[in-house]
């Protein structure tokens, strides 16, 4: 007998085996950390801490992982889920839609895939997930000229408060920080202040010289900022910053890429560029 359900604490060590399993490039810490982390997280209203798995004879054979959050989009809350992994035994595959249209049944939540593989475009597209992000543009910031007099602060993930920022723009520092991020503000010199999100990139196990912007308030506030920020970056062994991109970006000196980053979405929020803030990306790693 099949059945789908909720992913629950009891079952994460097996889950965290069959994953492993079916994303061999993926350590089994990986995922069992990820998903501890998610144990802890808060998560709106009833909707599934972990996602959820097909279970068959009381073994996961399928698994796919959300992540939901509550969101302010236009003055309203809204429920973003990030479709974080999908798995399923090649045995039971003819289930897997069984999973997918309860994951995803909520009109009113916009869904996000921020990690599709090449050959699941079409499916994904079928189900109807629009692209809204087509690819990378990889900046060089040092090459920009620094604004004057403008200093960059380290945030800690114990901050409880940031001057020039409001109190959920601090406490959604302090939380990338606590996953692991590079959490910075730029301080212009007349006191305003500019938040960032950065996390090192790696392709397969392999770290590359850049950072992925996982979040900024605006993406002229990091055109704005690219020369102080690169100048910090660039003594630590950071020579790149790359951000979700539809082309080249004005005003940034870099190399854009398709199809590499494509992302996509299906809800009613288009989600904004330059935010993967509490995605997959930052729960799980890089």
């Amino acid at each position: 007998m099949i059945r789908c359900r909720e992913i629950e604490i009891a079952d994460l060590d097996a889950i965290a085996d069959l994953l492993a399993n079916g994303f061999p490039v993926r350590p089994r810490d990986y995922w069992i950390d990820g998903l501890r982390r998610l144990a802890v997280r808060e998560t709106p209203g009833s909707f599934p801490r972990f996602g959820y798995m097909l279970e068959h004879d009381r073994t996961p054979v399928g698994a796919l992982l959300l992540i939901h959050t509550a969101r302010c989009d236009g003055g309203h809350i809204s429920i973003r889920c990030n479709l974080s992994s999908w798995y399923v035994e090649p045995a039971y595959r003819s289930y897997a839609p069984m999973m997918t249209k309860v994951a995803q049944r909520h009109k009113d939540v916009t869904y996000v895939n921020i990690s599709p593989a090449q050959w699941t475009w079409d499916a994904i597209e079928a189900q109807g997930f629009r692209r809204y992000c087509a690819g990378l543009f990889f900046s060089f910031p040092a090459v920009s000229r620094p604004a004057k007099d403008m200093r960059v602060e380290v945030v800690r993930q114990d901050t409880r408060a940031i001057d020039g920022l409001s109190n959920s723009d601090a406490v959604l520092l302090a939380r990338h920080a606590f996953y692991g991020c590079l959490v910075l503000v730029c301080r212009a010199a007349d006191g305003r202040a500019f938040p960032f999100v950065l996390q090192p990139m790696r392709l397969g196990r392999v770290s590359l010289p850049s950072m992925q912007m996982i979040y900024c308030a605006d993406v002229a506030d990091y055109i704005a900022c690219a020369g102080t920020l690169g100048r910090f970056l660039i003594r630590r062994g950071w020579i790149s910053v790359a951000l979700d991109a539809n082309g080249p970006v004005t005003g940034l000196v870099g190399i854009y890429r398709e199809p590499i980053g494509r992302k996509y979405f299906k809800g009613p929020h288009c989600p904004r560029l330059a935010d993967l803030s509490d995605s997959e990306l930052v729960i799980y790693g890089p």
